[in-house]
């Protein structure tokens, strides 16, 4: 279905300078809970959605890869990106813990103890309740990362759909909304780091690992497989910001 340019299509730029990423996600998702877009609606193409935005394409890239990572949009190779028609777990807003986050200063290691604690909890159910579907998805979503070990932008993305997946295999829907409201922030503040990336090839060996805890039905194994996934991927995380520091 074609999209209206309204009054949601407004010019980014003629608010604000400086348009981030997360504004134009923002943006987007005004558009969807407005019924600007709707499910199934295919977005304009890049170059136009771009214009009528006023941001960059590359900035337009960023806010649709976090959209696409918590199963809000879906690209499609060939035909485009669409409002997803159906997701399998419910996505809080991330909007009302970024508020707290700011007026408490919660530092981005209390972010990924709390991250820890929900999916340590959540891969142990998966690998209770996981169905063949879900475990074939994982499957595609892990070799959608040794693809793109040399693009860290994609590679997190697919990295991000995993996280999501196993949470939908917990059946857990509270758990599940609660990982994807953190896991989100937490993109975020990846996608800024992500391109210096070194590890990319042992983080996909650790989802691989979590992969086949869930496929054995093994509640213990997949908790520890997820636990030391996680102190890994926060591990490289503070690398890629040191570095970041020393070549901005």
């Amino acid at each position: 279905m074609p999209v209206k340019k309204s009054a949601v299509f407004k010019n980014l730029d003629s608010e604000r300078n400086g348009t981030t990423a997360e504004e134009v996600a923002a943006r987007l998702r005004e558009m969807i809970h407005s019924g600007e877009l709707s499910a199934g609606d295919k977005l304009p193409p890049e170059r136009d959605l771009a214009k009528i935005l006023g941001v960059s394409r590359p900035t337009l890239r960023a806010g649709i890869r976090s959209l696409s990572a918590i199963g809000i949009l879906q690209s499609k190779q060939g035909a485009g990106t669409f409002v997803a028609v159906a997701a399998e777990s419910p996505t809080l807003d991330s909007s009302p813990l970024r508020m707290l986050s700011a007026l408490h200063g919660f530092t981005s290691d209390e972010m990924f103890e709390a991250r820890l604690a929900l999916e340590m909890s959540i891969a142990g159910l998966a690998a209770r309740r996981a169905t063949s579907e879900q475990m074939t998805t994982l499957a595609e979503e892990i070799a959608g990362m040794y693809a793109s070990l040399n693009e860290p932008e994609q590679y997190l993305v697919h990295d991000m759909r995993f996280h999501q997946i196993v949470a939908a295999a917990s059946g857990n829907r509270i758990l599940t909304s609660l990982m994807n409201m953190v896991a989100t922030i937490l993109f975020d503040s990846r996608s800024k780091t992500v391109k210096r990336a070194k590890d990319l090839k042992e983080s996909a060996e650790q989802h691989h690992n979590i992969y086949r805890a869930l496929r054995d039905h093994d509640p213990d194994a997949a908790e520890r497989a997820m636990h030391d996934h996680l102190i890994e991927t926060q591990k490289a995380q503070r690398l890629e910001v040191e570095e970041n520091g020393k070549n901005s």
